[in-house]
């Protein structure tokens, strides 16, 4: 048994959502007690401490959209681009990538990744992932990893006809083999789903073989109105937007991750909602590739569940919280716009999101959760309450301050030192890796 406490506590349980000086007891890879820390010392006398040091203490961050192998594509755009298209930059960036990665590169740039998730206080992340130079083998080589590193983790592989139809149906039977092995091993650390990358990249016939070799009842994860690209080439394509594209192959229900939907309109809401969607908002990738901005208010005054994700932008998901308070603020033009929204995304939504593909709570502190925490060397300089801390997470705190971190009981990082993994080793190999990448890159 341990206690990790000595610290304000932020449970996000809302019948005792704050502690001044707070402590959760763990056994296993669960969280037996929350309380106050003196009165938990003195019941488990026996436990184990873990001193917090008069940090802040909070469950692990939850990620609801990320492709971690974009870290090898860090330093490719330092020379200022020409102008250049939406498609443009899928072609000649993350499409290029993806083309030239073999398996070993996939396991560097996730052990790497990962890396960075604890550091950040992510201990779950829901992963996109393609890697066509080599696709069989993939996702069991990022779970392989993520098992290294103590990461939580949902994978899928991205489908689509980009590579042609061999590839096509090399990713759809990686997604299903690691689907049905990780159902056999009963493991809530890992689990897969069905993904899909943008309609406009699937045809009718690659739609349907996807929905007729997905494994029942498996959810999935993919992208949706990103851009307006996906629009206007389904109405061209297809006479329909795609979010009834993909309703009439049998892909939109209550285990579908639809990410971005930037460019969804009230009637393709009505379909998320009436379908009990779920819909990724990722505020950093929209302002780098300008996008768009999302109709987040109306999603959320329809009652869909939005969450945020980083889309391969970085594992600091706290300053993806604060991007999307900004970009909904400018859009707005209006200051006092999403205070209470945004912070629903990440800290309900996410663990709401979460609870629908893992057997046991995420994303809160409480008796039978996941014993998934994290500890930010943060001091507050103003009062700190149950009323302002998500104030002073907007305003005063990073991934980077991270100081301890959790995962199903087991500690990652203590005091910023990394536990059973040297960081350095690591990202050498992952170094030399990507070095040769980029240069097969370059071979036309």
């Amino acid at each position: 048994m341990r206690l990790l406490g000595n610290g304000r506590l932020i449970t996000r349980d809302s019948g005792a959502p704050y502690f001044e000086n707070g402590g959760v007891v763990m056994e296993g890879d669960s969280i037996v007690e929350v309380g106050e820390y003196a009165a938990l010392l003195e019941k488990y006398p026996q436990a184990e401490l873990i001193d917090a040091r008069g940090g802040v203490i909070m469950p692990g961050l939850i990620n609801t959209h990320d492709h971690l192998r974009s870290i090898f594509s860090r330093g490719a755009d330092i020379a200022a681009p020409p102008k250049k298209t939406f498609l443009q930059l899928l072609e000649e960036g993350s499409w290029a990538l993806d083309r030239k990665m073999k398996r070993a590169d996939v396991s560097a740039a996730a052990d790497c990744a990962f890396i960075e998730c604890v550091e950040n206080g992510v201990t779950t992340v829901f992963e996109h992932h393609a890697s066509y130079g080599e696709v069989p083998g993939s996702l069991f080589a990022i779970e392989e990893s993520a098992a290294r590193h103590g990461v939580r983790v949902c994978l899928c592989y991205d489908i689509s006809d980009r590579e042609g139809e061999r590839k096509m149906k090399q990713a759809v039977k990686e997604n299903v083999e690691y689907i049905e092995h990780m159902r056999q091993t009963q493991d809530d650390r890992a689990l897969g789903v069905m993904g899909l990358n943008a309609q406009f990249t699937l045809s009718d016939a690659t739609l349907d073989y996807c929905a007729s070799k997905a494994p029942q009842g498996a959810g999935w994860h993919l992208h949706v109105a990103e851009a307006a690209l996906d629009v206007t080439d389904c109405l061209n394509k297809h006479g329909i937007r795609p979010l009834f594209r993909l309703y009439d192959f049998g892909i939109i229900g209550n285990k579908t991750i639809c990410s971005h939907c930037t460019h969804v309109n009230e009637r393709e809401m009505d379909v998320l909602k009436n379908n009990d969607a779920l819909v990724i908002h990722n505020p950093e990738s929209s302002m780098s590739r300008a996008t768009g901005c999302p109709p987040l208010l109306k999603l959320l005054e329809r009652g869909v569940v939005v969450g945020l994700g980083s889309d391969g932008c970085g594992a600091d998901m706290l300053r993806a919280f604060k991007t999307a308070s900004l970009l909904h603020k400018h859009e707005l033009s209006d200051a006092t716009a999403v205070w209470n929204e945004i912070p629903t995304l990440l800290f309900e939504n996410n663990a709401k999101i979460a609870s629908r593909f893992f057997k046991r709570p995420l994303g809160v502190l409480k008796p039978g959760a996941h014993a998934d925490l994290i500890v930010l060397d943060y001091t507050p300089v103003t009062p700190m309450t149950a009323d302002n801390f998500n104030s002073h997470i907007l305003f005063g705190m990073n991934g980077a301050m991270t100081r301890t971190t959790i995962i199903g009981g087991e500690t990652r990082m203590l005091d910023r030192e990394l536990i059973g993994v040297d960081k350095q080793q690591e990202y050498a190999h992952a170094a030399e890796l990507s070095a040769e990448l980029w240069r097969r890159m370059k071979k036309k």
